[in-house]
C-alpha cells in the first residue's frame, strides 16, 4: 500500500428500517471458553482421518442448505432490499450458492484425500503452459459443471513442469507425520456471506487447525445460523464463533492461545493488528521490522480492480455486451465486492472508446440506487471525490434516504497521482483511464505497465477482447503475454474474475510477493479446495459473446429463482437440480 492522507474506510453504518438484530457483543469469560474448548479439540481434529472430516462436511451441507433462506433473508434486509425482489439473486449466489460448493468440494477432496491419498486431478485437465509451468483446469470438473457453466473455464497455474508430479504438491498437510494444529482466529468481512465461510473451511481443511470465526459487526445476523449450519463441528470443538467490534478483535488476537489468524478486510485493518495504530510508532516498527504479532498471517485486503478493454472493430452487439459485463462487474452488490471493477483502462485514441463510455452512461442512468450499507462507505465516497476535478465526475441518480449515486469519472490521466490509484474505493465509484497506444498490442502493454505501477492491489484484474480478434496472431500473443505478465491472483478474460472466487477449488488471493510491510492485497492463499501447494495464479475465461449471458451482466433480468436453483444444484448435484436450473434459466 502506498501512503495516502484519506482513510480507506469509516467506522458508521448505516442501518435500513427493517435491519436484522445482531448478537451481543461476545465477554472476555466467553471468549476463554471457547478457546479452552477449541484447544482441547484441536488434538483430537488433528488425529482424525480425511474420511471423518468429510463425513463432518457431509453433514452440513444440508443443514446449511435448509437454512440459506433465512440467510438470504436476512441478508436482503440487511442490504435494504427487498427479499422477494430480483436483487435477493445476490445473496443467493454469493452466500448460500458459493459457500454450498466450496462445502461439497472440500467433502470431495477430503474423500479422494482418504482413497487414494492425494485430490484427483484427471490427466486432461493438466496442460503444459509455454512460459513454463503447468495449468489445471479446476472448473468444468465433471459433467454437472458442463452443464451449469457450459461457456467459461477456470485453470489454476502451478509452479510444477512435470504433470506426474502434481499430486505429490497437493494436500501436503495430510502426508505429514505431524500434521499442522492449533486455533486459527478467522476475522470475517461483513460483505459477503460466503466469504467467512470459506475462509473457515481453509484453515480447517486445508491447513488443519481449528476455528474460532470472529463475525464482523456488519453481517454478524448470520452468525447463529452458521453456528447451527456448522453444528457437526462446533458441538465436537473444532468451530466456535465470537461477536462484537475491534476490542473482542484485539483480545482475541493478543490472546496466547490463538496460533494463527487469517484476516479479510481492508488494509488498514491488517495493519492495525500487525503493526499498531496509525503514527509514528507504527511506521518505526515497519523500518525496523518489528511487527506486533509474530504468529503466521494469511489475509485477503482488497483491491483497485482494473479491466482492460482491448482496442478494436467491435460490433454493435459486441460493444453492448462489452458495456453489460464491465457495469455488471461494477454494480453487483451495490459495489461491495473487493472484486468489484474500479479501474476501467481504455485506449484514448480508439475510435469506439466514446461509444463505450455513451453505453455505460446509459446503463447507469437507468439503474436505480442502492442502500450503501457498508460501514464508513458514505464518508470514504465524498473523501474521494474530494480529490476528483468537479467537472470529471458524472452522477446518476440522487443522493437520498441512504442511497448514493453511481458515479463515472471518465478521463482521468495514467500519469496523473490520483487517490483513486491508491485507495480502494469501497462505495460506488467508478474511474476510466485511456492510456496512449497506436495498436491493440501496444496497448495491453502499456495498460498491464499500468496496472501493475499504478493501481493499488494484487488481487483481481480483466482482459476484455472479442474471440474473433484473437485470430490474429500478434495479438493472440499480446493477451497471453498479458494475462503472464499481470501481477494479479486472478486474471479474468471477457468474465469477471469473481467466478475464480465462486468456484472454491480454485486458490484466491492477492498475487504471491507481499509482505508483513506490503501486503498489498494480502498474503497466503485461501480458498483452494484441490489443495494446491504451488499455484501462482487463476485464470478464468469465457467467450465474450458466450451464452448464457451471466446473471450479474447490467441490463440483464436479475432472478432469485435462478440463484436459488444453482445454489440448491452445488448442494447437490443431480438430473433432479439440473432440470431445476433448466427450468429457471428457461424462465
Amino acid at each position: 500500500m502506498q501512503a495516502s492522507d484519506i482513510e480507506q474506510r469509516g467506522t458508521e453504518q448505516l442501518r435500513p428500517a427493517n435491519d436484522p438484530p445482531r448478537p451481543r457483543p461476545s465477554e472476555p469469560a466467553e471468549l476463554e471458553t471457547a478457546l479452552e474448548r477449541l484447544s482441547d479439540g484441536a488434538e483430537r481434529f488433528r488425529k482424525l482421518s480425511a474420511k471423518a472430516r468429510a463425513e463432518l462436511l457431509r453433514a452440513v451441507l444440508p443443514r446449511f442448505h435448509e437454512l440459506s433462506p433465512i440467510m438470504v433473508e436476512l441478508a436482503c434486509k440487511a442490504r435494504g432490499v427487498e427479499p422477494t425482489s430480483a436483487y435477493a439473486g445476490e445473496d443467493w449466489l454469493s452466500g448460500p450458492g458459493i459457500s454450498l460448493r466450496a462445502i461439497r468440494s472440500f467433502a470431495e477432496t477430503l474423500e479422494a484425500i482418504a482413497r487414494f491419498g492425494a485430490p484427483r486431478v484427471e490427466a486432461s485437465a493438466v496442460t503444459p503452459l509455454p512460459h513454463g509451468g503447468l495449468a489445471v483446469t479446476v472448473c468444468p470438473r465433471d459433467h454437472y459443471d458442463r452443464i451449469a457453466f457450459p461457456a467459461w473455464q477456470c485453470d489454476v497455474w502451478i509452479e510444477l513442469d512435470d504433470a506426474s508430479r502434481l499430486a505429490e504438491e497437493q494436500a501436503a498437510v495430510y502426508r505429514r507425520t505431524e500434521s499442522e494444529s492449533g486455533i486459527a482466529l478467522v476475522l470475517g468481512a461483513g460483505n459477503v456471506g460466503s466469504i467467512s465461510v470459506l475462509d473457515v473451511l481453509h484453515q480447517a481443511f486445508g491447513e488443519g487447525r481449528v476455528c474460532l470465526l470472529k463475525m464482523s459487526p456488519a453481517n454478524a445476523y448470520l452468525g447463529p445460523l452458521y453456528e447451527r449450519a456448522f453444528a457437526p463441528l462446533v458441538e465436537r470443538g473444532f468451530l466456535a464463533f465470537a461477536y462484537g467490534g475491534a476490542e473482542v478483535g484485539a483480545f482475541l488476537v493478543g490472546h496466547p492461545a490463538v496460533d494463527a489468524l487469517h484476516i479479510t478486510g481492508s488494509v488498514d485493518t491488517h495493519d492495525t493488528v500487525v503493526w499498531g495504530p496509525k503514527g509514528e510508532e507504527r511506521e518505526e516498527r515497519k523500518r525496523t521490522g518489528r511487527p506486533l504479532v509474530t504468529k503466521p498471517i494469511t489475509s485477503e485486503l482488497g483491491n483497485v480492480t482494473p479491466v482492460l478493454v482491448v482496442p478494436g472493430d467491435y460490433t454493435e452487439r459486441e460493444l453492448d455486451r462489452v458495456a453489460r459485463t464491465v457495469v455488471g462487474m461494477y454494480l453487483d452488490n451495490a459495489s461491495f465486492n473487493c472484486v468489484a471493477l474500479r479501474t476501467l483502462v481504455t485506449a484514448r485514441g480508439w475510435p469506439q472508446r466514446s461509444a463505450l463510455l455513451a453505453r455505460i452512461a446509459r446503463l447507469l442512468e437507468a439503474t436505480p440506487t442502492r442502500f450503501a450499507y457498508y460501514p464508513g462507505a458514505v464518508a470514504l465516497y465524498d473523501r474521494l471525490l474530494a480529490t476528483v476535478e468537479p467537472g470529471l465526475v458524472q452522477r446518476f441518480g440522487e443522493r437520498r434516504d441512504g442511497h448514493l449515486p453511481w458515479t463515472f469519472v471518465p478521463g482521468l490521466s495514467p500519469d496523473s497521482d490520483a487517490p483513486l490509484f491508491r485507495i480502494e474505493p469501497f462505495c460506488c465509484i467508478l474511474s476510466e483511464v485511456p492510456v496512449d497506444a497506436k495498436d491493440p498490442v501496444e496497448f495491453l502493454e502499456l495498460a498491464t505497465k499500468f496496472a501493475n505501477e499504478r493501481l493499488w492491489g494484487t488481487l483481481n484484474a480483466s482482459v476484455i477482447v472479442p474471440d474473433r480478434h484473437l485470430r490474429d496472431v500478434a495479438l493472440d500473443r499480446a493477451v497471453a503475454r498479458a494475462v503472464r505478465d499481470l501481477r494479479y491472483g486472478t486474471v479474468g478474460i471477457n468474465l469477471w474474475p469473481a467466478v475464480g472466487y465462486g468456484i472454491g477449488a480454485a486458490p484466491w488471493g492477492g498475487a504471491p510477493g507481499g509482505t508483513l510491510a506490503d501486503p498489498q492485497s494480502g498474503l497466503g492463499w485461501g480458498h483452494n479446495a484441490l489443495l494446491f501447494s504451488s499455484a501462482v495464479k487463476t485464470v478464468v475465461r469465457a467467450p465474450l459473446m458466450g451464452q448464457p449471458e451471466p446473471p450479474w451482466n447490467a441490463g440483464r433480468r436479475r432472478h432469485a429463482l435462478l440463484e436459488r436453483a444453482l445454489a440448491a444444484h452445488q448442494a447437490e448435484p443431480s438430473p433432479r437440480t439440473v432440470a431445476r436450473l433448466a427450468w429457471a434459466l428457461v424462465r
